[in-house]
């Protein structure tokens, strides 16, 4: 059992793979690089990419969250970034700084029908 004292995390975390793009902010007039979501919540995301980014760079995210109408926009942070063993990937975390009342709660809403055990 979890000792609920030593969980660091202020939002549930749901594991699930969904497509990201991201941008950094600084180059918005680039195009967006594709990536892969290894988990999702409230506060940030974490997937995998084929470059290194530096801690604290601005990102642009789009992510395309299963039956939504629109992939939801965030402005966000790399909290964290490591190197995958054997590769040339990195798995980064990114904590959302800035998106609109709307897309939070579809990731809200996305997040509690992952986490919460089906009545069916």
């Amino acid at each position: 059992m979890t000792d609920l004292s030593q969980e660091r995390r202020r939002f549930v975390r749901v594991e699930h793979s969904m497509p990201v793009q991201y941008k950094k902010l600084k180059m918005a007039t680039e195009p967006s690089v594709g990536a892969l979501s290894r988990d999702i919540c409230q506060g940030g995301v974490r997937f995998i990419i084929n470059e290194f980014l530096s801690l604290a760079s601005r990102l642009v995210l789009e992510i395309s969250i299963p039956n939504t109408p629109r992939p939801i926009k965030a402005i966000s942070k790399v909290a964290w970034i490591r190197k995958i063993p054997l590769g040339d990937q990195y798995e980064v975390g990114n904590q959302f700084l800035d998106m609109t009342k709307e897309d939070k709660k579809l990731i809200t809403t996305y997040i509690d029908s992952l986490a919460s055990p089906s009545l069916s």
